[in-house]
């Protein structure tokens, strides 16, 4: 049937399974929100304060969900808007369809109104992008890109449709994602794409070497990176431990991959990793890496990194494998199937007296106990105590991130929302709300600190508009925490622009957005603060008081070996 591309394009996202999409509108993708209109009941769209927050919400969704997170912006500064979100997403490989519309054809290249060439500009930091203008072309490149996003190693693809391409006509054929496969231009793609979309069957000679080391290793470790968690693996990995007997050290992105109360957890592992996890990857004589690319804040020093053990890498993404530490074995294929082969190899292996050595360190930081001010462990402890074991967590990035990393314990894949790799302050809330959005029957809450807060608190009105009951802590400083405490560490306390003295008042800010709030300053205080919050049935913002002075431990120095602990 003859169908506008706009309605193509509406018509694709239902083929897709699409509920729910973020944006804000613009110029150029009028024609598309006007063909929205007519799908209400069908396609929800949630209008966020910014397309920032967009992209943040479209990738919180994503991960929360495992579905793909959808979102549209318009030309110009409406899609250059969404870069820092899709870098967020390609950092961490979360499948977000990112879909904008352009200038019309004839404009394209003369510098006209509110024009840029965004696939340029995203073309390092996508799985793939297209720019359409050819509204015949249109069903096939939207299949295209949910089928990239979702397959393989997952991540963001975006779209840039021409304006004219959305009000041009053509024949539109319904096809299942069932018959994607086969038709149209996926088998071509499948041989020229930079990333197969088939998950690579693991090869079972590898597979075996593997299973003859962890039969001869005293020693082992295990370390849940990302890939755990994006390949929903966590099942096969909690038993795949408890099967060699191994402790196992988990990454920011490995949050959710391994049980984070099971005894064989020794907790964070890196620049701000546990002694026990750093003292063990020090010691071990085989070291399994699944899911993880050795970024510089997991192997500070590449050269010294598990320096005693045969080191093995399984990832489903092959130029992950040597980029950052040299291995002596490694495994490509999706994590879930090669645990599962290697399970169906071993059998029960016991490591006692490893484990008591790996567990003579601490997992956890201490703290001692606050004065006027609350300390990140009592605050972790009152929230964990008080909601629900299940609540999501969603967090910007500092200091109250590694806190959130270190004392929480995560029991399932996308119970931690965080920017890993890129390291996005801002990203927190807008994840919050995609994932309330893809959750609404859990409580979402938003861990931040007062200098990322500022960066997208405006997408409190998102909140408030949609009634979205989400709860956010500020672990207030009233400084850049982390800058302050290398500032502290490294650059003889010379405090650069770091001190946050000022505006705004949160509880207030809050309250204009119509939401709830206070300011708390001890352990009772909170608590009363978290009751009222998980009550009220809407958004609520608790700003905590900590000491400005205060400090993730331990600490390694970047480029540092990661047993030289500057604080512990």
């Amino acid at each position: 049937m003859q169908m506008t591309g706009a309605k193509i394009l509406m018509e694709c996202l239902l083929e897709q399974g699409v509920d729910t999409v973020f944006g804000y509108p613009g110029g150029t993708i009028l024609n598309v929100y006007d063909e929205l209109y007519n799908y209400e009941g069908k396609i929800r769209h949630i209008l966020t304060a910014h397309e920032q927050g967009a992209s943040h919400a479209a990738d919180g969704y994503a991960r929360s969900t495992g579905k793909v997170g959808v979102c549209f912006a318009t030309s110009g500064p409406g899609c250059t808007n969404l870069v820092t979100g899709i870098a967020t997403a390609y950092m961490d490989s979360s499948p977000v369809v990112f879909v904008t519309c352009n200038v019309t054809e004839n404009l394209i290249g003369k510098d006209s109104f509110q024009e840029v060439d965004i696939t340029g500009i995203t073309m390092p930091i996508t799985k793939c992008n297209y720019i359409v203008r050819d509204v015949n072309q249109l069903a096939d490149i939207v299949r295209e890109a949910f089928a990239i996003a979702r397959g393989g190693r997952p991540g963001p693809v975006l779209i840039d449709i021409v304006k004219n391409v959305t009000a041009e006509t053509a024949e539109y054929t319904p096809l299942s994602r069932e018959e994607h496969a086969s038709q149209g231009r996926l088998g071509a793609l499948v041989k020229r794409a930079s990333h197969d979309l088939k998950m690579p069957e693991p090869d079972l000679g590898d597979v075996e070497i593997l299973a003859d080391m962890i039969r001869k290793s005293s020693k082992p470790l295990l370390i849940c990176g990302g890939g755990v968690v994006r390949g929903r693996a966590d099942q096969e990995f909690n038993v795949f431990a408890e099967r060699i007997d191994s402790p196992v050290a988990i990454t920011v992105m490995g949050a959710g991959g391994f049980r984070g109360r099971n005894p064989l957890t020794t907790g964070m592992i890196g620049m701000h990793g546990s002694q026990a996890s750093n003292m063990a990857v020090d010691a071990c004589d085989l070291l399994i890496a699944v899911g993880c690319r050795f970024s510089d804040r997991v192997a500070l020093d590449p050269k010294t990194f598990a320096s005693q053990a045969k080191v093995v890498q399984i990832d489903i993404d092959r130029s992950e494998i040597n980029k950052n530490v040299e291995t002596d074995h490694h495994i490509i294929g999706d994590a879930k199937r090669v645990l599962q082969l290697l399970l169906e190899r071993l059998d029960q292996q016991h490591h006692e007296e490893w484990k008591q050595y790996v567990f003579s360190f601490k997992t956890e930081t201490e703290y001692d106990e606050a004065g006027n001010t609350l300390t990140p462990k009592q605050i972790s402890d009152v929230i964990a105590r008080l909601c629900p074991q299940d609540t999501m967590v969603a967090t910007d990035v500092g200091q109250h991130q590694m806190w959130v990393a270190q004392h929480f314990h995560y029991d399932y894949p996308g119970q931690l929302l965080t920017s890993g790799g890129f390291g996005t302050m801002g990203f927190g809330l807008g994840a919050a709300i995609g994932a309330q959005v893809g959750n609404p029957d859990k409580t979402v809450i938003h861990i931040t600190g007062d200098g990322s807060f500022r960066m997208n608190c405006n997408e409190l009105a998102t909140e408030s508009y949609y009634n979205l009951p989400i709860i956010t802590f500020i672990y207030n400083n009233q400084v850049l925490g982390m800058v302050r405490q290398w500032q502290h560490l490294i650059y003889h306390e010379h405090y650069s622009q770091t001190t946050l003295d000022r505006a705004p008042d949160f509880v207030k800010l809050a309250e204009a957005y119509g939401l709830g709030g206070k300011r708390v300053c001890t352990v009772p205080e909170l608590e009363e603060a978290v009751r009222e919050a998980l009550a009220c049935g809407h958004g609520y913002v608790i700003d905590c008081a900590i000491d400005m002075d205060e400090m993730v431990r331990p600490m390694v120095p970047g480029g540092g070996r990661i047993t030289n602990f500057l604080v512990d």
